[in-house]
């Protein structure tokens, strides 16, 4: 029942919009029509128009409601601030436009459609400007230094970081040497998995998230490095990777991750990465064939005989043949290195053994 009211009540007004289209754009042009023809164009084109509103109503309500919705979407997501600005902006844009028709608004026929139009068009630029503006304060802008702010900004993509470079801790360090430009973006579902870990009954996945939770604070109050924490609303059944992934192509920034897995599936869906992991390993020494160093054996590889040593980077060097030296501090010479996604494996040789040979 509601459904035919409301369709009969857009028939209403498609009639009435008839009615008015016909008094403007027929009956002022054509004024030798006898009584009873512009009684017929009147009810032909209102006819016509009512019956086009009542078939569309449907229709017409769900692009309407679907838009509010957006819509009201849209507005729940700007702060007070902008929405003053974008009243601001508004105002201003129908001003304008309002004093641009004066000359024209009187001319029959385009008069009515162009005002209308220009007042849709300064509106809306109104708003967008007014918004586009609000980074920027009235002083700053006197002074010069607006522009420069801009450009700093434009430059430096946000850095969306995940739960695993949270927890991993070296993010600080990384931003102390600055290194890292542009604002650190916290998900909030990444948040909320922090907290979840922070609260396990594991200890040691509750020391882990509360080391992330640390990390956060170190950075936003010791370092007052620019971390914003982004509310992201995900079904319950939605992977976390996946929902991040999803972030950083809607924000157009980069993972900040440690994830090996992450960083395949980022990259095969074209979304840019930075790996700690591959920062550390392309920033640990090079050790080249024939240098000689001194590393402790720690325990035995895989391979009969072998020996397994680390630099202090975390490097590991197989030595061949260092397997009867476990606990000794040994001299070795590199024989070749194996660079890996995982990391740097430098194999080696007791320099004793090499000696004797020659």
């Amino acid at each position: 029942m509601l459904n035919y009211i409301i369709k009969l009540s857009f028939a209403a007004v498609g009639g009435m919009t008839g009615v008015t289209l016909t008094r403007t754009f027929f009956i002022y042009q054509m004024q030798g029509l006898s009584p009873e023809l512009k009684t017929l164009v009147y009810v032909v084109i209102s006819l016509a128009f009512a019956l086009l509103f009542y078939t569309t109503g449907n229709k017409l309500i769900e692009v309407i409601m679907k838009s509010l919705d957006e819509m009201e979407v849209f507005l729940q997501k700007l702060t007070l601030y902008e929405l003053v600005l974008g009243s601001i902006g508004l105002i201003a844009g129908l001003v304008i436009a309002n004093l641009v028709t004066i000359p024209i608004k009187d001319i029959d026929i385009i008069g009515t459609p162009i005002s209308i139009a220009a007042n849709v068009i300064f509106s809306c630029a109104g708003v967008a400007v007014a918004v586009g503006k609000k980074n920027e304060s009235l002083i700053d802008s006197m002074r010069g230094r607006a522009a420069d702010a801009r450009s700093r900004g434009a430059r430096a993509e946000c850095k969306i970081l995940d739960t695993s470079v949270i927890i991993d801790g070296r993010i600080v360090d990384i931003c102390r040497s600055g290194f890292i430009e542009g604002e650190l973006i916290v998900p909030s579902f990444v948040l909320e998995e922090l907290r979840h870990i922070a609260d396990s009954q594991d200890s040691l996945k509750r020391n882990r998230g509360r080391r992330g939770l640390d990390v956060l604070n170190m950075l936003q109050k010791d370092l007052e490095y620019p971390v914003k924490v982004e509310n992201v609303e995900i079904p319950s059944d939605t992977e976390v990777d996946s929902a991040l992934l999803k972030l950083a192509q809607k924000m157009g920034g980069k993972v900040l991750t440690i994830d090996f897995n992450l960083n395949k599936v980022a990259d095969f869906q074209g979304v840019p990465v930075l790996n700690i992991n591959e920062l550390a390993n392309a920033l640990k020494p090079i050790a080249l064939p024939g240098e000689e160093m001194t590393v402790q054996v720690i325990k035995d590889g895989k391979e009969n005989g072998q020996g397994v040593g680390y630099l202090d980077d975390g490097t590991m060097i197989v030595i061949d043949g260092g397997r009867r030296h476990i606990g000794e501090s040994l001299n070795v010479t590199v024989t070749s290195i194996l660079q890996t996604a995982a990391g740097r494996m430098i194999f080696a040789k007791p320099k004793c053994n090499i000696e004797r040979v020659m």
